[in-house]
């Protein structure tokens, strides 16, 4: 069992110079991601990065998603599934870790702490009882990596009153921050959930969730051609945009929302987009519904960053991260509309920072973990909602 305290001799003896590893596996269900973060010098350097497949889990994760029992349970319930599951992906994230780690010429000894995120099954922040679940054993990974894990990070948000999400702003301030005194930062990831971080100086952090990034793309694709995503956009690129869907799915009260917010696959998923498409869904094209759902996400993001984009006569610095950020149509796209909004608003890949598209999550739960290790807290009130800072997670020594 985790618990949220660490004596302060053990502190010490976590940080001096150790980096620590990040692990997420996030809403698109697809693969593993886990990095090195050395924090030792003024900004954050991820050494290495590595990623498993989940290719062979995720018709069961995403059952468990839907609150199914998924189609290898056989006999077994929703339940037995979930228990399954959980260690089945703290196996799998320990794979890993410790490919990483040979990969690297590294050994257990010479990581701090692993910060693991676990894969998010539910997230229901609205709810009269707000719940969030992530599965991924912490005990399991500790003792196969033989290292101290610190996980379960946002429910101690929830707890205070928060969204429980996203946690990453405070990080993307971290990972991505300038020396520039007047420079506001615009940090979008774009995975399944699209969350956004806006980073000013002299104002509170911001950051929320959008909407769909590659969730609805991914579904749908698979649905028609049972491929996992739509690499490098070339399904969409084949339709044809259609308006009247679009302004139908741009309907979503979710998208007008104000902030704090966030979601998650449980609501925008294919029964989301059969409600809200209406009639005549599937007489249009296949080819032209993702085509409209690529723009979806593009304007869907852009209108939640508009005010910001818009209200400062610097043009902000935006930065794209996360697997969408490897779809040279969908980036095209949010480049096409932010500059319709503010013409050579500087745009770039987090790679151009020096941390890989696919990194800078997991590199965010390595901060958070480095966060807990201080006994200081990961959380940003203005970004989830919380009633003060806490310091987030559970430690499971090795």
């Amino acid at each position: 069992m985790g618990c949220n305290t660490m004596s302060e001799d053990s502190r010490r003896q976590s940080l001096p110079t150790r980096p620590l590893i990040g692990v997420m596996s996030g809403t698109s269900m697809d693969a593993v991601d886990a990095c090195i973060v050395d924090f030792s010098s003024h900004r954050p350097r991820v050494i290495a990065h590595h990623s498993v497949s989940l290719d062979d889990l995720r018709p069961d994760l995403s059952a468990l998603a839907q609150g199914k029992s998924g189609p290898s349970s056989g006999d077994r319930d929703a339940i037995d599934l979930l228990g399954q599951m959980d260690v089945k992906i703290a196996h799998r994230i320990s794979e890993c870790v410790l490919e990483l780690l040979e990969k690297q010429g590294l050994t257990a000894q010479d990581i701090a702490a692993i910060g693991c995120h676990g894969q998010t099954i539910r997230h229901r922040p609205n709810f009269s009882t707000p719940f969030t679940l992530q599965i991924g054993d912490p005990n399991t990974i500790a003792e196969q990596t033989g290292i101290p894990v610190i996980a379960d990070f946002r429910r101690r948000d929830m707890a205070a009153g928060g969204q429980g999400a996203p946690l990453v702003p405070p990080a993307h301030r971290i990972l991505f921050g300038s020396d520039a005194p007047d420079e506001m930062l615009i940090a979008i990831n774009l995975g399944g959930i699209c969350n956004v971080t806006v980073s000013s100086p002299n104002d509170d952090l911001v950051g929320f969730d959008t909407g769909p990034a590659n969730t609805l793309m991914d579904a749908w694709i698979h649905r028609h051609k049972q491929q996992p995503y739509d690499e490098n956009g070339r399904w969409a690129a084949s339709g044809a945009l259609r308006t009247t869907l679009l302004a139908r799915l741009l309907n979503e009260p979710f998208f007008h929302q104000p902030h704090p917010k966030s979601t998650g696959t449980e609501f925008f998923n294919l029964d989301w987009l059969t409600t809200s498409a209406g009639e005549g869904l599937n007489q249009l094209p296949p080819e032209d519904v993702q085509a409209t759902l690529l723009a979806l996400t593009a304007q869907t993001l852009a209108a939640a960053i508009r005010p910001w984009v818009m209200a400062t006569s610097t043009r902000p610095r935006v930065i794209l991260a996360g697997g969408g950020a490897r779809n040279p149509l969908l980036v095209d796209m949010i480049q096409q509309t932010i500059w319709h909004m503010a013409p050579d608003t500087p745009i770039e890949l987090s790679d151009q920072s020096g941390i890989d598209v696919q990194c800078v999550e997991c590199a965010a739960f390595a901060w958070l973990a480095r966060q807990f290790l201080l006994g200081q807290a990961g959380n940003a009130p203005s970004v989830t909602g919380a009633q003060g800072a806490r310091i987030l997670g559970g430690y499971y020594p090795a």
